[in-house]
């Protein structure tokens, strides 16, 4: 149901020990045949995507990733279907030389920054990488499009023995329900000025989660799109929502629902996105009990705050409860009462 992410590396953006910027080269500041080469890679890489080629991508990856491939491989034959027979366009390379990388005393290596400067303006893309071994790596993004529904294709590189090699790949949609991120973040603006905040808050996720190429890139435009996000935010979610923090909406029969997380969803290809609310519970029950329950924290949710029901298809509900899997259930906005 939610959409799924991976990464060979265990990347994102962390708060933790961060070494000093590394050197970063947009491909405007590179010699031609550098970036024509980590540009031809990417686009090989993204071909053995589309066609599902499996083992040949795991021999274009570095060794210590190679070694289990089997999540990767599942990622890449639920990414080629979407991506078959659409033309590949390299979108941007960036070099990010992390030869100066230190390890530790104790062998860890610290959070890896890069910083990039766009066409010498104030523009940037920033780079925060975990756990990344000294190296001459690259970023590249690589847009599939003349298909039904235009993907992205992101791949982290590593030089290797003078070849580019894989060492970390992140696909994603580029539309939600027919709608790409600027028109949600347009949206969400909009949403603002008529002080659907709830909406506009949602809205503003959904814009960021298609803009984002993967969580461990950072942007100028991406900085202002979270900070208008964090400005439209309901005055409930001030101090945000979380386990610790749960969002507490109260049913017309006085039950109590907490919710530890609100976001959005595409993964049922419906015209508009759905509301996802998680719902922590003290324990799931047996099937019917726990269908019932989730349908009546939906009918609580969008009770409170009605906006919801026009701008979404409906709501997913995963109720968790620790040591259980969660059990989600979605209602379309019309079976909510």
């Amino acid at each position: 149901m939610m959409r799924w992410k991976i990464g060979l590396l265990a990347l994102g953006l962390l708060v933790g020990r961060v070494a000093p910027a590394e050197v970063c080269t947009t491909q405007s500041q590179m010699a031609g045949p550098e970036r024509e080469a980590l540009a031809a890679a990417a686009r090989g890489l993204a071909a053995k995507v589309q066609a599902g080629d499996v083992s040949g991508l795991r021999a274009a990856t570095l060794a210590e990733y190679a070694k289990d491939f089997a999540g990767i491989g599942d990622v890449v034959g639920n990414t080629s279907p979407h991506v078959k027979g659409g033309t590949l366009k390299v979108e941007q390379v960036y070099l990010l030389d992390g030869t100066q990388l230190k390890r530790g005393a104790d062998g860890s290596v610290p959070d890896a920054q890069f910083f990039c400067s766009l066409n010498k303006s104030v523009a940037e893309t920033d780079f925060t990488i975990s756990g990344l071994a000294p190296g001459r790596y690259g970023f590249a993004i690589v847009d599939v499009v003349d298909v039904s529904s235009p993907w992205r294709l992101s791949f982290l590189l590593r030089q290797d023995q003078g070849q580019w090699v894989m060492a970390g790949f992140y696909p994603k949609p580029l539309l939600a329900a027919g709608h790409n991120g600027l028109w949600y973040w347009t949206q969400a603006r909009l949403m603002t000025a008529q002080k659907e905040h709830w909406n506009a808050w949602l809205y503003y996720q959904q814009a960021e989660n298609l803009l984002r190429p993967t969580n461990f890139i950072q942007s100028t435009h991406l900085e202002k799109l979270k900070a208008e996000e964090t400005a439209a935010a309901p005055p409930a979610l001030s101090e945000g929502v979380s386990a610790e923090s749960p969002l507490v909406v109260k049913g017309a029969d006085g039950v109590e629902y907490h919710f530890t997380a609100l976001g959005v969803d595409d993964s049922l290809g419906n015209d508009k996105v759905d509301v996802t609310a998680h719902l922590k519970v003290d324990q799931l029950g047996d099937a019917a009990a726990a269908r019932k329950r989730n349908l009546d924290a939906m009918t609580a949710l969008v009770a409170a705050y009605p906006e919801l029901r026009n701008p979404f298809h409906g709501v997913w509900m995963i109720a968790e409860t620790a040591g259980q899997n969660p059990f989600a259930t979605e209602q379309a906005m019309s079976q909510i009462h």
